[in-house]
Order: structure tokens, then sequence, then C-alpha cells
């Protein structure tokens, strides 16, 4: 990924979305701004609402961007969707540290295809144009991971086309990237 820089964030176009959490999912319910929402590559389509996945909705929560409600009509805070996701996925939390880094670079990020805690992520202005150049995935720190399971993942993502890179994020919560490449020795 040449050149990350910090950018103009596409979400501060819009106004704060309005959804609705419920069974562990947040359901965008303003009908009316789908289509530019999907254009900035948040959420899922499914029939007549939009779903947002866990990292999608703490983001938009961190940013200002959603107004995230229970069936009561109780708001939601970020640090409460922040404890509601790390008790559902332990990877919620990297992933979403991942997730931020790379909107806040003016990337448009997807979830990824299964290496773990992986996302897709897609060069400037070619979402909907290209597929995703890039698979990104953490590394998280105290988990050990050998290398054939590394060199495994590292190949599949190759030979789907996709250039492969490690997030490690520092103890400081710095994220850095790192990319890999089949080597022979």
């Amino acid at each position: 990924m040449a050149g990350l820089t910090e950018e103009q964030r596409p979400e501060e176009q819009f106004q704060p979305l309005d959804a609705l959490y419920d069974d562990g999912v947040a359901v965008v319910t303003d009908k009316g701004r789908f289509d530019a929402l999907e254009g900035l590559g948040y959420g899922t389509k499914e029939g007549k609402s939009i779903s947002l996945r866990d990292f999608e909705a703490l983001y938009l929560l961190y940013v200002g961007k959603l107004v995230l409600k229970d069936r009561s009509g109780e708001k939601f805070t970020f640090e409460k969707l922040a404890e509601l996701t790390q008790k559902r996925a332990r990877d919620s939390w990297t992933k979403f540290m991942i997730y931020r880094d790379l909107r806040s670079r003016g990337y448009v990020v997807r979830e990824g295809f299964g290496f773990g805690t992986d996302l897709r992520v897609y060069e400037r202005g070619d979402y909907q144009k290209k597929p995703a150049q890039y698979v990104v995935f953490a590394l998280d720190e105290g988990i050990e991971k050998g290398m054939a399971d590394l060199q495994k993942s590292v190949k599949e993502m190759a030979r789907m086309g996709k250039e492969a890179i490690i997030a490690v994020i520092e103890r400081r919560g710095e994220v850095i990237y790192y990319k890999v490449s089949k080597a022979r020795f």
C-alpha cells in the first residue's frame, strides 16, 4: 500500500446514520441513504436493509457518523458496543484498530477471506471498479503463528492475485504494515 497518508475521510461527507442493534447486528434503518453508504464500502445489503459488521459499526460510532440504538430506544456508546463485540469475537478490537487506521488513510476496507483477522483493502478510487488489491491480516501480539501457517496464507493470497500485508499493532495502538511475499532460501 504505497504512500499511505492521511486524507479526508469519505464519511465526513454524510450526516450521522440511524441504526438498530438487534441480535448482535447493527442494521441501518435510514433507507434513503443506502446507496451512499454502499458506495463508500460500508455494510452488506440484505433485502431492504444494510447490516454493518462489528468493526464497521464501531468505526462509524467512533467518528460520530452512527446513532445506534437497541429495540428499547437506548443509545449505544462506543465503549458499550466495543465491550459487546469483544465478548462475541476475540479479534474484534484488533480488526477495529486496523480498519480504523486504513479508513483514516482513505482506503475502502471490506471483510476478508478467512485468513484469521483479515480484511480486503481496495486501492483509493478502485472500490466497485476493480477487485481488492491487498489482503491485510493481523499478527496479534502474544499469539504464536508458525511459519508454515504464515507461508500457507501468503501462498493462498498470491494465488488469488492479492498482495499480502501483515498489520502489527504496537502497545501504543499504532498500526505498522509489512508487505509479505514469497521467498526462496
